[in-house]
C-alpha cells in the first residue's frame, strides 16, 4: 500500500479506535482523537507529517505518478 493511502488508513484507524475507547473506557481517550485531528491540521498547514517520515523510514514507497 502506498504511503499516501497508509497515512489515511492509520489516521482513520486511530480516530475510530480512540472514539471507541472514549466510549467504552474513560473519556480521556477523546484527547487522543483531538491529538490526531490537530496533527492532521498541522500537516495540512505546514506540509510536515511525522507519520509520513516514520513510514518512509520503514520503507513504505510513495504512489507512482
Amino acid at each position: 500500500m502506498p504511503i499516501e493511502k497508509s497515512m489515511r488508513a492509520i489516521a482513520g484507524t486511530f480516530v475510530l479506535l480512540s472514539l471507541s475507547l472514549g466510549y467504552l473506557a474513560p473519556p480521556w481517550w477523546h484527547l487522543f482523537t483531538a491529538f490526531v485531528g490537530a496533527n492532521l491540521l498541522q500537516s495540512a498547514l505546514t506540509g510536515v507529517c511525522p507519520m509520513e517520515r516514520l513510514l518512509e523510514r520503514l520503507g513504505v514507497k510513495r504512489e507512482s505518478a
